[in-house]
């Protein structure tokens, strides 16, 4: 790791002094081909795996972006997990819950849409909820208050993994004091991941700056907008309507350069605009 990023950590110390915000609006004609191409032969592909898909490549062949800082220090994830908003049913009283699938880096196009269905389907399907909902459960009953210290703690905690007595933490409040397994709630909590998305384009709305948050170990939160239609004009000036999607990436500087993040979002830009290339595994790793 450069001498540069472990030195900015000490100047930026979170990810609220960190954020860098970046805006793309995506041209999805190609991709509304695709869909309509493979219609028969992979009905349950949709818009939203392609940008996972196509999330899970980026970060394969740019595992720069699966970094994360914690208490001033660099780390690096040794999987692809991304984290997803989704509501059990569609109404303003529907619970919303978030599903945490892990990718092999070199998973297809049809590897992810297995695992978000098989993600999704126990989410709304199990009547104990996801691991959120558990852990969501013990601080809301137990009256916990997750301060700075504490949150460091667990952070810090969470990055040892190990199953020893030392990933006990302690949370203590004035009327209870109770333990926590570090190592079952890392699976569990859904900000500890390599990355955060949600399709606010299902709410009808178009896209949005997601913030980070203190507590977790992502460093990059996108957010997909609804379809719209927008005239575009060729590199002759001629004009056409065509379909688009907004999207908006808010991500941590600190883990990478800018020459760095501009190639990996180009990168991401040509997946999505050609999902044909998520349909075979990467040649390297």
């Amino acid at each position: 790791v450069p001498l540069f990023f472990t030195v900015v950590p000490f100047i930026m110390r979170t990810r609220l002094d960190s954020q860098n915000y970046y805006e793309e609006t995506l041209d999805v004609e190609p991709m509304m081909d695709f869909l309509k191409a493979h219609k028969e032969d992979m009905p349950n592909i949709s818009m939203m795996t392609i940008f996972v898909a196509a999330m899970v490549r980026m970060i394969s062949q740019r595992p720069a972006l699966n970094r994360f800082v914690v208490h001033n220090k660099l780390y690096a994830h040794n999987s692809i997990t991304i984290s997803i908003a989704i509501k059990r049913t569609m109404s303003d009283d529907g619970e919303e819950t978030m599903i945490k699938p892990s990718f092999d880096p070199r998973d297809t196009l049809q590897d992810v849409q297995r695992r978000l269905d098989e993600a999704i389907a126990e989410a709304i399907n199990h009547e104990e909820g996801t691991g959120i909902d558990g852990v969501a459960g013990l601080l809301e009953r137990r009256t916990c208050v997750l301060d700075d210290k504490l949150k460091t703690a667990l952070d810090i905690e969470l990055l040892k993994r190990t199953p020893s007595s030392s990933s006990w933490l302690m949370l203590s409040t004035g009327t209870y004091s109770g333990m926590v397994k570090m190592e079952r709630c890392s699976k569990r909590i859904p900000w500890h991941c390599s990355a955060m998305y949600t399709n606010v384009g299902s709410l009808g709305i178009g896209p949005i700056y997601h913030h980070l948050t203190e507590l977790g170990t992502y460093s990059t939160f996108i957010a997909m907008g609804k379809r719209e239609r927008h005239t575009v004009y060729d590199e002759n000036g001629d004009a056409a309507v065509r379909r688009t999607v907004g999207m908006k990436i808010v991500n941590d500087e600190r883990i990478c350069d800018g020459y760095y993040y501009a190639n990996s979002m180009r990168m991401l830009r040509r997946l999505l605009m050609n999902p044909a290339m998520l349909l075979e595994p990467p040649k390297k790793v």
